[in-house]
């Protein structure tokens, strides 16, 4: 099985950016975590972070292309933002799962709605790191449960 892990902007300054609500792991640590439970559900795993939602576009597109079976996103800002990206999605029909490091319900009332939720297999926000680790477990739990029932 192969899982694209997208990371959207601002991602990169994990550990040092608003450490109050994103916590203080940084981006290495979380695809460290996200590696070590692929290797242990044998899933080969590619993660991207970027702050240019053309590149995220561009690589959602790649995946389609590849036959990679799910995503998992952190579209981060983007997420209340783009059009664009729920579009190469929606496009390339992957399933995928969305994950928040805050719990974006408890924060500003523009962040409680995001493009990509309701084409979700689900969300999972405000748990910090483990949003990610719960996410890849959801995702390829789904993914593996959708190809046993399959005919």
């Amino acid at each position: 099985m192969k899982v694209l892990v997208l990371h959207g902007p601002n991602l990169n300054l994990l550990g040092t950016r608003e450490r109050a609500v994103y916590g203080t792991a940084t981006l290495a640590d979380i695809n460290k975590g996200l590696e070590t439970i692929a290797n242990e559900l044998s899933v080969s795993l590619t993660s991207v972070q970027s702050n240019s939602e053309a590149v995220l576009i561009e690589e959602i597109h790649k995946a389609g292309r590849a036959k990679t079976d799910g995503l998992l996103v952190n579209p981060a800002a983007f997420g209340h933002t783009s059009i664009a990206l729920r579009d190469a999605i929606l496009g390339v029909s992957l399933p995928f799962v969305e994950v928040h490091l805050s719990n974006i319900y408890a924060r500003e009332e523009f962040r409680h709605k995001t493009y990509l939720s309701d084409i979700a297999i689900g969300v999972i926000t405000g748990f910090g790191a483990e949003s990610y680790f719960w996410g890849l477990r959801a995702l390829v739990k789904t993914l593996s449960d959708r190809k046993e029932s399959s005919p």
